[in-house]
C-alpha cells in the first residue's frame, strides 16, 4: 500500500468507496449514494485529501471539508475515512488518515474534529491509537433507517499550529 495526495481524477474511486459506506450504514447518517461530480466538488484547494492505493487501486480515503462558515473556526477541518470493503481491517484507514493528519498540519490546521457511531469499535480504537481525543457524546444525533444513533466527538490539536495563532 501507498498514500498519496489525492487529485480530482480520483473522483470516480473516492465516490464508489464512500457509497459502500453508506450503503453499509456503518459510518454514516448518509443514505443517498454519491455521484462523482458531488465528490469532485471537494477538491477546494484548501481542504486536504488523501487515497491510498494498492494493486494499481484506489482502496481507501480520507478528507476533509469546512467546520463551520465563521472565520473564528478557519482552522478547524472535519475530517473522514474510508475504506474499500475487500481491504478493512488491512491497515488502509490508518495510513490514510495518518498521512492526512500531517497533509494537515502543513497546511496550517489547527484542528480536526469528526464524529463516529459509538459502536463502531474499529474507528474508535483507530481515533485513540493515532492521539485523537474523545470529547463526549451526542445522544441521539440524528436518525438513520428509523433508527435514533448516538455519536462520539473526536478531535486531534496540532500543538505546533496552536502556538502560531
Amino acid at each position: 500500500m501507498h498514500v498519496r495526495v489525492a487529485a480530482p481524477t480520483d473522483a470516480a474511486a473516492i465516490t464508489a468507496i464512500y457509497n459502500q459506506g453508506i450503503e453499509d450504514r456503518v459510518g454514516t447518517f448518509e443514505i443517498e449514494l454519491r455521484t462523482e461530480a458531488m465528490v469532485a466538488s471537494w477538491f477546494d484547494g484548501r481542504h486536504p485529501i488523501v487515497v491510498v492505493e494498492a494493486e494499481q487501486a484506489v482502496i481507501a480515503y480520507a478528507s476533509t471539508s469546512p467546520y463551520r462558515q465563521r472565520a473564528c473556526y478557519a482552522g478547524i477541518a472535519e475530517f473522514s475515512v474510508y475504506v474499500r470493503r475487500d481491504w478493512r481491517g488491512k491497515g488502509a484507514g490508518r495510513l490514510a488518515l495518518s498521512h492526512l493528519m500531517h497533509e494537515c498540519e502543513a497546511v496550517g490546521f489547527w484542528k480536526l474534529v469528526s464524529r463516529i457511531f459509538v459502536e463502531n469499535d474499529a474507528s474508535r480504537q483507530l481515533m485513540r491509537s493515532l492521539g485523537f481525543r474523545e470529547v463526549g457524546i451526542y445522544e441521539k444525533h440524528g436518525q438513520l433507517d428509523g433508527v435514533w444513533r448516538d455519536v462520539v466527538i473526536v478531535e486531534y490539536l496540532f500543538a505546533r499550529n496552536l502556538a502560531q495563532v
